[in-house]
């Protein structure tokens, strides 16, 4: 890892310059791009398979940008991030470091409100069906799809928790969320049962340092799971699955949130289960449903 880290920092070195010098950009637009070609530079060098500047592709840039939606990034943000990543790869297109830009292929967020995609209740079990529950990787992946799905959490929520975070005498999950706020979810039946399944495995598992000892999924090697293998195994079991649509971690938030609401829940209650402050932030799946609606008259009156 240290050989990559060491070739992001002379690239970016010599970046900073680039822009700086000959660019002539203002100080601040200098550290906006710095910023954000640093954390594309850890999120590489951080990969199982760490990979420099030179070997970066859009799958990488795919990886990235959907770890940052999880983390809450808006579109607008978004929109910044590639141009300013757009820079960077043109940069090393014109020193000659690379023939082409992994960033050729994606396309800006349109700026406005962003309806994601959602999931069907059978593609959610047609997901986790795919997944092989025969080793402990397979009872742990189908147990990390249903927890993200049945309670609706973010991937960096699921990641950090904890044995002390389930009630199971209530069927409670405590999330601790965005600025450390905390809520209580339930915990449905299949949900607990795949759990379940994997705490038999978990028992198992040697947690590699004290602050993986009581952290519910882990690795083969005892370790914290990081957002980027959980997008990696979602990825992999919805292509597995012959779904074409783009998905994420987060996807399984949205899918629960909607399928709320189309149940006749109550916005407010899902205001509360997602760990939302503000409704507004909620009201975009109000949006969700009401497309959904309309896609299935037209579809039924064949409009």
């Amino acid at each position: 890892m240290a050989e990559y880290s060491k070739s992001w920092e002379e690239i970016l070195r010599r970046y900073r310059t680039y822009i700086a010098v000959e660019k002539r950009l203002a100080a601040n637009s200098v550290e906006a791009y710095m910023r954000d070609a640093a954390r594309l530079a850890t999120f590489c060098s951080a990969l199982e398979r760490p990979v420099g500047p030179t070997r970066v592709t859009s799958e990488h840039i795919e990886q990235h940008l959907s770890a940052l939606f999880d983390q809450g990034l808006e579109p607008r943000s978004q929109a910044r991030v590639l141009s300013s990543l757009r820079s960077l790869f043109g940069y090393m297109m014109l020193t000659d470091r690379i023939e082409s830009s992994p960033l050729d292929r994606i396309e800006s967020p349109k700026i406005g409100q962003h309806l994601p995609d959602v999931l069907t209740i059978g593609e959610v079990d047609s997901i986790i069906e795919t997944i092989e529950p025969t080793t402990m990787l397979g009872v742990r992946n189908r147990a990390i799809v249903e927890m993200l799905y049945s309670c609706g959490l973010r991937v960096s929520e699921l990641v950090e928790l904890r044995f002390e975070d389930l009630d199971l005498e209530e069927n409670l999950v405590r999330i601790v969320g965005k600025g450390d706020k905390q809520r209580f979810v339930p915990l449905g039946d299949m949900a607990r049962a795949r759990l379940e399944d994997y705490m038999s495995y978990r028992t198992e598992i040697t947690p590699a340092d004290r602050e993986s000892a009581n952290v519910i999924f882990l690795n083969r090697r005892g370790r914290k799971l990081t957002r980027v293998m959980i997008f990696t195994m979602i990825r992999n079991a919805a292509t597995e699955a012959g779904i074409t649509k783009a998905i994420s971690p987060h996807s399984f938030r949205h899918s629960f949130a909607t399928h709320l609401l189309m149940g006749g829940a109550d916005i407010r209650q899902v205001q509360v289960l997602l760990g939302h402050s503000d409704i507004t932030t909620t009201e975009i799946y109000t949006h969700l449903d009401y497309e959904h609606l309309r896609r299935t008259v037209e579809e039924h009156l064949n409009i």
